[in-house]
């Protein structure tokens, strides 16, 4: 497999891709994560920071990175899939804003880290921008500021925009307002996947790529290659978790597509702007997300493409035609200076991984040793750094302001059995492009856009 091919983003890392060594044969661990994607590896990362005398094994199927982890779109940002007011009704208004604010730190924390480790990952911290191009979406732009200063939020963390202040950041065609938040920063997410990997390396930890899990079990993961026996089990397996043994109906594996342009002249980034790099987006409801690269590229995706039967991940499934086709015909009415043959140089795709109650978890149950962390919902990039700081807290038994938030522990119910699967997430990817389609011809609210719109989330 040629691993570059698989996106932008892994065909522009400063390395071969050369898969490193697969576990040898048997052996012990203290802790063995399964999955060198950012959460299994920010997992080991602050278990070996904390403990350097932690025998810590990764597992990973093909190289670091492979996943999500070296396909996204860039944004390592303060989303968290469930919002604000869900959380609050759920576990109260004090807890959803400490789960608000952890996320907030997570942005500065990953930009620390990425310092400190010397990884060059074209770091910007610039914000994000979410445009409001039609009257019904400068509605839910002022009804997400509202909600945000309900919830205990002020204009530092976002803040309403008008015309003319969203078009200075990000000039897109019809632009009517938006908002600001600073919580964001652009990445190259392979460059930060990679350079992770190298890091927890230096830290001693053992990462064996090429090496499939084939069952998680109390007390052991089995490969093809061996068994590793360890008292706490790490599942960062996201999209691909349905693939192991009592887990097809963990998470659904849903595909979101990108395509990036070549590098564009100076003359044109001056009428679209993101000068600062900011990512951006609409409050359109099929989501779609983009940023300006370091190298002067747009890279642009959304979601779109069809969920399979049975939650099967498949190469065949990361080239949608008609989803890139959609993306360039978008990218050329945001911003008409790009002309009506959107210069795309790379388009490709991958599944991210979503739980029935579209709530993102971090657990360990102590009495088997069995840890997980994922349902991200395409929020991984900051997500994971979270989720992995919890992790280390929970394995070594700290009691710590993360271990307190209020997606620890949590369960989602179990997706349904097929063909109720299939049928309600495509269904729902189907209501979403229908009801943009409605507003944009009638300028009103679509009425069925309701209940499935989570899983569209950036």
């Amino acid at each position: 497999m040629r691993y570059q091919e698989l996106s932008h983003w892994l065909s522009t890392v400063d390395e071969t891709l050369i898969p490193r060594p697969a576990l040898p044969g048997d052996t012990d661990a203290d802790v063995v994560v399964v999955g060198a994607g950012y959460t299994g590896l920010w997992t080991a990362y602050y278990l070996a920071r904390a403990d350097p005398t932690l025998r810590i094994v990764v597992l990973e199927a093909e190289i670091a990175g492979y996943g999500a982890s070296g396909r996204n779109g860039g944004w390592c940002s303060a989303l968290f899939p469930t919002a604000l007011p869900a959380l609050a009704r759920r576990h109260g208004p004090a807890s959803a804003l400490a789960m608000q604010r952890a996320m907030h730190d997570t942005v500065a924390e990953v930009g620390r880290v990425v310092a400190a480790e010397g990884i060059d990952c074209d770091w910007r911290h610039g914000g994000t921008v979410l445009l409001a191009r039609t009257d019904v979406q400068l509605g839910r732009a002022q009804a997400a500021v509202a909600e945000a200063r309900e919830h205990g939020l002020d204009p530092d963390d976002l803040v309403l925009l008008d015309a003319a202040g969203a078009a200075a950041r990000c000039a897109a065609e019809g632009v009517r307002g938006g908002t600001y938040t600073p919580h964001c920063a652009a990445v190259h997410p392979a460059k930060l996947v990679r350079g992770l990997a190298r890091a927890v390396c230096r830290l001693g930890v053992r990462l064996h790529e090429r090496s499939p899990v084939t069952a998680i079990r109390p007390g052991a993961v089995l490969t093809p290659h061996g068994t590793v026996r360890a008292e706490v089990v790490v599942r960062a397996t996201e999209a691909y978790t349905p693939a192991l043994p009592g887990h097809r109906r963990t998470v659904a594996p849903v595909y979101s597509l990108m395509v990036v342009t070549a590098p564009l002249p100076g003359r044109t980034w001056e009428r679209i702007g993101l000068a600062g790099r900011e990512t951006f987006s609409d409050y359109r409801h099929l989501i779609v997300y983009g940023q300006r690269t370091a190298d002067g590229r747009l890279a642009f995706g959304g979601r779109g493409a069809p969920y399979h039967f049975g939650s099967r991940v498949s190469p065949g499934y990361d080239r949608e035609p008609r989803v890139f086709a959609a993306l360039r015909r978008t990218l050329g009415e945001l911003f008409p200076v790009l002309g009506p043959d959107v210069p795309v140089e790379h388009a490709w795709g991958g599944p991210l991984g979503v739980a029935r109650d579209w709530s993102a978890s971090v657990g360990l149950d102590r009495p088997t040793g069995l840890a997980w962390a994922g349902g991200y919902v395409g929020d991984g990039v900051g997500t994971s750094n979270l989720a992995g700081r919890t992790l280390a807290d929970l394995v070594r038994g700290v009691v710590s302001e993360l271990t307190a938030l209020p997606w620890v522990g949590h369960r989602s119910p179990r997706w349904e059995p097929e063909p109720l699967r299939w049928l309600a997430i495509n269904a729902g990817l189907r209501v979403m492009s229908s009801a943009d389609e409605v507003e944009r011809r009638t300028g009103r609210p679509a009425r069925r856009a309701t209940a499935l719109s989570p899983l569209l989330g950036h």
